[in-house]
C-alpha cells in the first residue's frame, strides 16, 4: 500500500520517496503526494526526480489492482531504463493544478448545500466542475452564482476527520452521492466539514477556508434527463 498523504495534508505539494515498482503500467512509491483519480476528481500530474537529477513527467495518477495502490502514469514511449525499485526519488506535484482541483473540489460542496438533492454525476478538473443532481426543479445560475460568492465571503474553515464503517452506517444520510460512494474496508471514512455548511464522506482534496476559493461562477445548467439538472462551475475571469 501507498502511504496516501494528500489525505491528510492537500497542501503538500512534495515529498522524498521510494520507489516500489517501475514499469510501463505506472510506477508506485512507499508514499506519495500525487492525488489518484476517484471520487470524480482528475489525478494529480507532475514529476519524479531522482539524486541524480534524472527526473520523469508524471502526466496522469490512477489508483491500481491492488488495494490501496497509486500508479504513477508516464507518456507512452517514456524511457525507464535506470528506473528502478528501492531507488529514493523526490516527488512533486503540479501545484496550480492541485489549487484548481482544491477549490473547486470545495465549490461543489458548496455547492451541495445550496441544491439539497442527491448527487447522480460529478467531476471535478483544473478547468471546471460539474455536479448532477436527482431532481425535477429548475435551477437559476445567478442564484446558485450568489448563493456560493456568500458562501465564499464568510470564510468557513473547512476540516477532515475519519469515522468507523459503523458510524457512517449509523449515519446513512451523510452520504450524498449516488454514483461514488465511499470506499469502505477499511474500517475508517474520512468525512468533509464545511463548518456551518456541509457535512459528507469525501477522499478528495480541498482548500482549508472557503475564502480560498475566491471568484466562482455557474456557467451552465442543463436538463441532462427527466430528473437530471447539471450544474456547471468556473472560476470567474479576473477583474
Amino acid at each position: 500500500m501507498t502511504d496516501e498523504l494528500f489525505r491528510d495534508d492537500a497542501t503538500l505539494l512534495q515529498c522524498s520517496a521510494s520507489l516500489t515498482s517501475v514499469s510501463e503500467a505506472g510506477l508506485t512509491l512507499d508514499r506519495t503526494v500525487f492525488y489518484p483519480q476517484g471520487g470524480g476528481q482528475a489525478g494529480d500530474t507532475g514529476h519524479l526526480q531522482r539524486a541524480d537529477g534524472a527526473s520523469l513527467a508524471i502526466v496522469d495518477t490512477r489508483k491500481g489492482a491492488e488495494p490501496g495502490q497509486i500508479l504513477h502514469l508516464v507518456a507512452p514511449g517514456t524511457d525507464l531504463s535506470g528506473w528502478a525499485a528501492g531507488q529514493a526519488v523526490t516527488a512533486t506535484i503540479d501545484a496550480d493544478r492541485r489549487m484548481a482541483h482544491r477549490r473547486f473540489h470545495t465549490a461543489t460542496h458548496l455547492l451541495c448545500a445550496l441544491v439539497p438533492h442527491p448527487v447522480d454525476g460529478c467531476s471535478i478538473t483544473a478547468g471546471y466542475a460539474r455536479l448532477d443532481f436527482h431532481m425535477t426543479e429548475p435551477l437559476d445560475k445567478d442564484t446558485l452564482t450568489a448563493g456560493i460568492a456568500r458562501l465564499v465571503a464568510a470564510a468557513h474553515p473547512v476540516t477532515t476527520r475519519w469515522i468507523t464503517d459503523a458510524e457512517l452506517d449509523a449515519n446513512s444520510g451523510l452520504v450524498r452521492s449516488m454514483s461514488v460512494q465511499p470506499p469502505r474496508g477499511s474500517g475508517r471514512v474520512r468525512l468533509v466539514e464545511v463548518q456551518g455548511v456541509d457535512l459528507q464522506p469525501c477522499g478528495g482534496t480541498h482548500v482549508d477556508n472557503t475564502a480560498e476559493i475566491g471568484a466562482v461562477v455557474v456557467t451552465k445548467i442543463e436538463k441532462k434527463s427527466a430528473k437530471t439538472r447539471r450544474v456547471v462551475l468556473g472560476f470567474a475571469e479576473p477583474a
